[in-house]
């Protein structure tokens, strides 16, 4: 396979406030629960049924983790994307688990409230946050191109 993709956006609701911490350099980290709900009709009985799946999100970028601890709260609806990352870690009873969580990283990642802010009128235009910048260390600033 010439490449690899690892993409993925989710479209729910927050289980629970954003929990911010902040890292030993001071960099803040905003852990999500965020749920999608699929819903479907049983074809032999009509009846609707529906499937809730709970997301960890974890939030490394700056200015998304600024966005989403001021203006998200339990219930709002967002846009993400992000990519999977499994980590490994040892429990208080020395166990190793596993735990899957969708990441947006410091130069990487969207978010979208997908709802009206909590705080002001319902006519407020949508939160919309991008970092898709990735560090290019090649010393020129865009400031320096000379057109």
């Amino acid at each position: 396979m010439a490449g690899s993709a690892n993409r993925v956006i989710l479209v729910g609701n927050l289980g629970r406030d954003p929990e911010v911490r902040r890292l030993a350099n001071g960099d803040p980290v905003v852990n999500l629960r965020v749920a999608t709900t699929e819903t479907w009709r049983e074809k032999s009985s009509g009846e609707r049924k529906e499937r809730t799946e709970w997301h960890s999100v974890v939030i490394f970028n700056d200015n998304l983790a600024k966005i989403a601890e001021q203006y998200l709260r339990k219930g709002s609806k967002v846009y993400l994307e992000g990519q999977n990352q499994t980590r490994k870690w040892t429990d208080k009873d020395g166990q190793e688990r596993y735990t899957t969580e969708v990441v947006l990283q410091r130069f990487r990642g969207e978010l979208t409230i997908l709802d009206a802010p909590r705080s002001g009128g319902g006519d407020e235009p949508r939160e919309r946050v991008t970092d898709r910048s990735a560090p290019s260390g090649d010393g020129f600033e865009d400031s320096d191109i000379p057109f």
